[in-house]
């Protein structure tokens, strides 16, 4: 088959974009030597040096690991609409849904401002209550572009352990709600709502729409979502640099009992997203702080957010809202707990 020229140069300015990519990346670390030392003077071993250090290294590095994660993640969310996520689940048995819900949660697009439709259209699809909470635990906890920010920066068992821990949460959390038979404290209005994206149809798209999907996916989240990954380098930097190691060890680490329900509780107001909270979880694993408890923290800043229960309350009765957010706290503690005894 045989490209047009206009498909040709568009490869071709991917591949080009990709190689510079590569390249920057490489040399991130001896320029942020340069930078900090050469250019900017500063002496090594002192607080602001190492401060500076950090900022300027880890600021590229993961606003460059963020491209390109968000620009894979495009490709593939351009497989799974919501439509066709809601149509896959509908019908399923229960425990079954759960299982396939909080997978299909990890890479549909979802963020707290869709939260109500989402919920809309799943329980007027057919969807259970439980299969629906295992979706809209799983989409913000285990992020994407947090997994693969985790693994180029801890290694695949950092990873590996926030994908899992994060799944058996989304999955067991729905089967209990599920469980506990709570369909009435849905808001009466929610089930009056007739679903109409029921005929929707997926739109077909070859290869090349795909990666403009991709690129077009960069240009908007990375464009949204620099200003958080800056401010919580910059937060990290000053953790790194300033923090005393035996400090943020008494307070986070896992001979402190009380650290894991401490860390949730503080976790949940501090809004923010993956990108901008994984270079925090860096700097305090990076002095001390025991992997259960930052583990904890991260996925109650993403997964338990204030603004999402403002906003499911449209939806969701004050019990019902509560047992999610508890289930899930509870989850979430009982993980941090686990591998602060464990690793």
């Amino acid at each position: 088959m045989k490209l047009s020229p206009f498909i040709f140069r568009r490869w071709l300015v991917t591949l080009a974009g990709m190689a510079v990519w590569l390249a920057l990346y490489l040399g991130l670390a001896p320029a942020s030597r340069w930078l900090t030392y050469d250019l900017l003077r500063l002496e090594p071993g002192r607080h602001l040096s190492a401060a500076v250090e950090f900022f300027v290294f880890e600021t590229p590095k993961v606003l460059l690991l963020l491209t390109i994660v968000v620009f894979a993640v495009g490709i593939v969310r351009s497989y799974f609409t919501p439509e066709r996520t809601r149509r896959m689940l509908a019908g399923r048995r229960e425990s079954t849904g759960n299982v396939l819900a909080a997978l299909l949660g990890v890479v549909t697009p979802f963020c707290s401002c869709s939260a109500v439709p989402l919920f809309i259209g799943f329980v007027t699809a057919g969807v259970p209550l439980g299969v629906t909470f295992s979706f809209l635990i799983s989409a913000p906890m285990v992020n994407e572009i947090a997994l693969v920010l985790l693994f180029g920066l801890f290694g695949w068992k950092v990873a590996a352990l926030y994908l899992g821990t994060g799944l058996v949460i989304a999955i067991v959390a729905g089967w209990i709600i599920g469980r506990l038979r709570l369909e009435r404290h849905v808001e009466d209005w929610v089930y009056a709502t007739t679903s109409e994206a029921n005929g929707a149809t997926d739109e077909r798209l070859d290869f090349a729409a795909r990666v403009a999907a991709g690129r077009e996916a960069v240009r908007d989240i990375v464009g949204r979502v620099w200003p958080f990954v800056v401010a919580g380098i910059a937060v990290g930097a000053g953790i790194h640099g300033y923090v005393p190691e035996n400090f943020m060890a008494s307070i986070m680490g896992r001979d402190a009992w009380w650290s894991v329900p401490l860390a949730v509780l503080i976790g949940v107001p501090m809004y923010s997203n993956a990108a901008g909270i994984i270079p925090i979880v860096q700097a305090l694993l990076g002095k001390g702080a025991a992997l259960g408890t930052v583990l904890a923290f991260m996925m109650s800043v993403i997964g338990l957010s204030l603004p999402e229960a403002i906003i499911l309350r449209q939806v969701l009765k004050l019990p019902l809202l509560l047992v999610f957010f508890g289930v899930v706290a509870l989850g979430i503690m009982v993980v941090g707990f686990l591998f602060n005894a464990l690793l």
